[in-house]
């Protein structure tokens, strides 16, 4: 009888890994049951989105990163993190699955970013356009939105800002994905490619590459890194940038991966939705404000100062057009903590009064990993 390395049979190893499979499956149906009582309990109807609590996935997340941490593994927290996703997913989803749209079409990385902040068990709305994503989730049509918003590389997406400027929707979560930008097409041979389609972010995340090993041909940009991916299917002579999971939606072949300039190139998503979570243990706090006049000296100090005061971290800043009168600007400002709990709530209770526009765009928990 074949044996393992410490000496004990490998079917004796097979039997009690059954019996913790059979442990595992009995307490993921006592979980999924115990979940479906907490959803019936919050809402009669059983509409998912209202008793959906991101702070409370978060919490349960950190949890199991803690230990996983504290117990030395062996399992990575990357992969202890995807396995509690995706059995909280599975067990929302019990009622009706939360839809959620997303910067489309499949093969996106905002695509990824969906599946890794809500699970599999989900139903995903592929749209064309960021405001598209902003409007389905206004008028109920999606539960939730995911839409980029900053890269590590190339900076800020600014079209997803400036539809906070109207649209009255909440920040409910963020996502921090890990970029790989790899060149694809359905040639084999580099030099058969005539040209290179992709998102102008993902092209400019790649210039030095390009630059380096494919300076004469022609860079086109397109609306989507999965537009790209068509274009590159269809058209002969074009090679796409895009996701690894472009290759394989669209046929592909995977020419050179990993073509990003910077190794630690990373992608921050907002999750979008109705209303304001509630307090975690890890929280940040996105804030619209601007000046009575912001082209005053020190209009922009004497705003932030109560932040200061209150040892308040601030964690990023843009400035954008406020479309109210030329040369007029609003601050998308990213703080530390939550906007109902100390010392934030006092300082943004004086920020305010020194504030001719306020906002507080959303409260919610850091992302994880």
């Amino acid at each position: 009888q074949p044996a393992s390395a410490a000496g004990v049979p490998l079917e004796k190893i097979r039997e009690r890994i059954d019996s913790v499979d059979a442990q595992l499956h009995a307490l993921i149906n006592e979980r999924a049951r115990l979940a479906q009582q907490v959803g019936l309990s919050k809402h009669a109807s059983g509409r998912t989105v209202d008793f959906y609590r991101p702070e409370r996935e978060a919490q349960v997340l950190r949890l199991a990163l803690d230990r996983n941490r504290n117990e030395g593994g062996p399992l990575r927290d990357e992969e202890i993190l995807r396995l509690f996703r995706e059995i909280m997913s599975a067990c929302l989803a019990q009622q009706n699955a939360l839809k959620i749209g997303y910067l489309g079409p499949e093969g996106t990385f905002t695509q990824q970013a969906v599946l890794k902040f809500f699970g599999h068990s989900v139903r995903p709305l592929p749209l064309t356009s960021v405001e598209e994503v902003f409007h389905e989730v206004e008028s109920g049509s999606a539960d939730f939105g995911v839409v980029p918003i900053e890269n590590s590389t190339e900076g800020t997406v600014n079209n997803t800002l400036d539809m906070f400027l109207t649209s009255p929707l909440r920040i409910s979560g963020e996502v921090e994905l890990r970029i790989h930008q790899n060149l694809m097409g359905r040639m084999t041979m580099l030099g058969d490619i005539k040209r290179v389609c992709g998102h102008p972010q993902s092209l400019a995340q790649c210039r030095g590459w390009l630059a380096e090993h494919m300076p004469a041909v022609d860079r086109v940009p397109v609306s989507s890194n999965a537009e790209g991916a068509r274009r590159a299917r269809d058209e002969e002579g074009t090679a796409a940038i895009a996701g690894a999971a472009a290759a394989e939606v669209y046929g592909l072949n995977l020419l050179v991966p990993e073509i990003e300039d910077r190794p630690d190139n990373t992608t921050r998503f907002l999750v979008i939705g109705r209303k304001t979570a509630n307090p975690s243990d890890a929280d940040k706090t996105t804030l619209l404000v601007s000046a009575a006049k912001t082209d005053t000296p020190g209009a922009l100090y004497r705003l932030l100062e109560p932040l200061a005061e209150h040892g308040i971290s601030m964690t990023r800043i843009e400035s954008r057009p406020s479309r109210r009168k030329k040369w007029d600007y609003v601050f998308f400002i990213d703080v530390d903590g939550h906007a109902e709990r100390e010392p934030l709530a006092t300082a943004l209770a004086k920020l305010k009064g020194r504030a001719s526009l306020y906002r507080v765009v959303g409260s919610y928990p850091k992302a994880i990993l």
